[in-house]
């Protein structure tokens, strides 16, 4: 996952909006979302190369837990785990988030950079191995990247407004995807500087990415709604920046230490 623009406690009928890009190789293979065959069982989509996820739900009682690369080429590890798993293992993990999170600092440093977003909608937690700090999420409008936690990026600030002014007209499911849907490119002087170079700066500036090589696989909008139903549903597109397929699920959920 390479953008999320979240609202948590936000608005009074839906304690938790996401909206997501996964940003991958368009020749990595992935499964779109399902059900996997877990204990408990979970809603993600699943790397077919490696085996892990980028974002996902335990639907009853709901539990949300999403990841993004934290980007700088100078510090990649090689070899290093597969930084999907952390999801799959949040997703899975018996413990509370506290308990999970300390042992997740425990073997962070393993990974290349990461961060992860886990937790319910009363109480949703982040952390990232480039701080080695978790925190409580407040309340409010929140974007992260391939950098640290609302850090001012020209697609996260320009997307926590773009969702902050949907949320206030009342905007449903399809004009979150078509806010995700944005390829508005920064000037240079407003490019983040993440070791990429010029060229692949613009390339990966905008919220919705089209390359031949890399680019926006997937979008993804989460809504949990103050009576417990929730709304899970996934976009997949092709190099040319086209819808290929899209699945929806809902269900009613209930509340997660």
């Amino acid at each position: 996952m390479c953008l999320i623009l979240f609202a948590v406690q936000h608005h009074p009928d839906w304690p938790l909006i996401v909206t997501a890009n996964r940003d991958e190789f368009h020749k990595r293979p992935t499964e779109p979302a399902h059900y996997w065959k877990t204990t408990p069982p979970f809603l993600a989509g699943r790397d077919l190369q490696e085996g892990g996820t980028w974002m996902g739900i335990v639907p009853k009682p709901l539990y949300f837990a999403a990841l993004t690369n934290f980007r700088d080429p100078f510090l990649k590890k090689n070899p290093a785990p597969s930084r999907g798993h952390i999801v799959e293992q949040a997703l899975g993990s018996a413990e509370d988030t506290d308990s999970f999170l300390k042992k997740l600092k425990e073997e962070g440093a393993a990974f290349n950079g990461f961060n992860l977003i886990c937790g319910t909608p009363e109480k949703l937690f982040y952390y990232s191995n480039q701080t080695e700090k978790s925190l409580v999420i407040p309340s409010g409008m929140h974007g992260l990247s391939n950098h640290l936690l609302d850090t001012p990026w020209p697609k996260v600030t320009r997307g926590c407004d773009m969702l902050d002014q949907a949320l206030s007209k009342g905007a449903g499911e399809e004009d979150f995807f078509l806010l995700l849907q944005d390829r508005s490119i920064p000037k240079d002087r407003d490019l983040p500087d993440t070791g990429m170079g010029p060229e692949w700066e613009r390339i990966l500036a905008p919220l919705f990415i089209v390359n031949k090589l890399y680019g926006t696989r997937s979008s993804t909008v989460l809504r949990v709604h103050r009576s417990g139903e929730f709304f899970f549903t996934e976009i997949s597109w092709d190099e040319r920046g086209r819808e290929t397929g899209r699945v929806r699920f809902t269900g009613q959920s209930g509340v997660r230490p």
